[in-house]
């Protein structure tokens, strides 16, 4: 008899399996329950169906989002920051048993995890006619977008850009598509997980494809689907295809760019969702979400800052002031570092908390996490119609200028071939600025930085791996290692990542 351990599902809700399998748990363990117990109706599935949506919850900002940003060239760390992120930071630290490396790869595979469990149970159920056919339906597709999600998380990061050429024999992540504890899977290559992932996109679309999308949404729709569609073949350097899937949630209509300061202010503060293709259900008490703490640290006693990361000055001057996101992004602050104040050093404020999810008179810094925004599906068709070639050039303009206008700036005239590249490559530094795609940025794009001179180079942690590091092209920590407690439990993933 397979059973399945109540407290390895984090957050899935199994108050609804009891319910419908009580005749059959007074002969298992109270920890326990047969896995088959908890796929018998639709009603086992919705509760399924919230535990995921939970679980993606936890793993959305936080380390999962703020890890790379720390590891990029936007960020110095403050002269208070107690080595808190340190490792990823300073780069020579940054070692494959790092707990940033060890909890974001066991948080996704844990959502993997229970997506494979969902996908497999929700095959025996069988819906009585009419509504539970659509609802079972939407779970399925829920259970495959969201397993496709996890999965381009995991090869980002564990493993080298999508290149055509060598795609199909890199290495990437093990593919997991069917829940076993006792396998020990070797690695899938980059072409293997990739193709996987489209399968899940596909396979979503099918399920999902009269699910409207809606500003705001909380649920996966057609658009999600779309949107993380646009994401993965932008990474896999099908411009084509990223170009489809993005206009398709542009042209939609259905997300209008925000062009004014009010609403863009009210957008990251009060997590206003006219933007927003899909976030977080985060509600008071008891359904918060992870927090991106590291940018402000206010003190409340004080209403001073003790960040451990303050935007370097070459980040904030990028922004023009006639840019409504300097505005929405950034604030200057007095900071009290070593027990003295700087006033004006302006720190990220993109993550200030929204005041209706406070759980006391200060801010928790709780917002509903953003997980796909209409302006990175502009980006994604301006870069890949830029990349194209020049048949599509004057529409990746077009779309460009498009989100420059609305956020303030003015439109660019006649760019074509590298230098429309390059802003684009511009424009993505500053509308998804913080948002954790700068590392990943560089990394497909070959790039290497260095970072640049600090607001105050008091305020600072100061150091060649710190203000004064510089990193090559393809260095080989773009890529994390795999994490060494799982490569010592299942030897099948060696070899570990180069550099590691």
């Amino acid at each position: 008899m397979k059973k399945i351990n109540i407290k390895a599902i984090t957050g899935l809700l199994l108050a609804g399996v009891f319910t419908s399998c009580s005749d059959k748990l007074e002969r298992l363990p109270y920890t326990s329950i047969e896995l088959s117990q908890s796929f018998k109706t639709v009603t086992d599935a919705k509760t399924w169906n919230n535990g995921l949506y939970s679980q993606l919850r936890g793993r959305v900002y936080g380390i999962y989002q703020f890890s790379t940003d720390i590891q990029g060239d936007q960020l110095n760390a403050s002269l208070d920051y107690g080595n808190r992120n340190g490792n990823p930071h300073r780069w020579d630290g940054f070692l494959s048993d790092d707990y940033t490396i060890r909890d974001v790869w066991s948080g996704y595979y844990s959502g993997i995890n229970n997506a494979n469990i969902a996908i497999e149970g929700f095959k025996t159920i069988t819906p009585k006619a009419g509504t539970e056919t659509t609802d079972l339906n939407k779970y399925k597709g829920d259970a495959y977008l969201a397993r496709a999600y996890y999965y381009h998380r995991l090869i980002v990061r564990w493993a080298k850009s999508y290149e055509p050429a060598t795609a199909a024999t890199d290495l990437g992540v093990p593919l997991v598509l069917v829940y076993d504890v006792a396998a020990k899977p070797a690695r899938a290559t980059v072409k293997q997980v990739y193709d996987q992932i489209l399968l899940d996109i596909t396979e979503a679309k099918t399920l999902l494809t009269a699910v409207p999308g809606k500003q705001g949404s909380t649920r996966f729709t057609k658009h999600v689907v779309a949107a993380l569609e646009a994401r993965v073949k932008l990474d896999m350097q099908d411009w084509a295809g990223a170009k489809a899937a993005a206009e398709e949630v542009i042209t939609a209509g259905t997300y209008p760019l925000i062009n004014n300061q009010a609403e863009l202010l009210a957008y990251w503060k009060d997590d206003a969702p006219k933007e927003t293709i899909y976030q977080s259900l985060t509600a008071k008490p008891s359904e918060l979400a992870n927090t991106n703490i590291i940018y402000l640290g206010l003190v409340a006693q004080t209403g001073k800052f003790t960040p451990d990361f303050i935007p370097s000055k070459w980040v904030v001057d990028f922004f023009d002031n006639t840019d409504f996101r300097k505005a929405a992004y950034f604030s200057a602050k007095t900071l009290t570092i070593q027990g003295t104040d700087y006033p004006g050093i302006v720190l990220v404020n993109k993550y200030q908390g929204n005041p209706a999810l406070f759980t006391a008179a200060s801010t928790n810094y709780q917002h509903a996490p953003k997980l796909f925004r209409i302006a990175e599906m502009y980006l994604i068709s301006a870069e890949a119609g830029a990349r194209a070639g020049a048949a599509t050039e004057a529409a990746a303009l077009t779309r460009l200028n498009e989100l420059r206008v609305a956020r303030g700036l003015t439109a660019l005239v006649g760019l074509t071939g590298v230098p429309l590249f390059q802003a684009v490559k511009d424009e993505r530094f500053r509308e998804l600025a913080f948002e954790g795609f700068r590392l990943d940025d560089l990394k497909r794009w070959h790039q290497g930085f260095t970072r640049r001179e600090p607001q105050n180079i008091n305020t600072i942690t100061q150091g060649p791996a710190y203000q004064g590091l510089t990193i090559a092209a393809d260095a080989d920590k773009f890529v994390w290692g795999l994490p060494t407690n799982d490569v010592t439990i299942n030897p099948n993933m060696k070899p570990q990542n180069q550099g590691w």
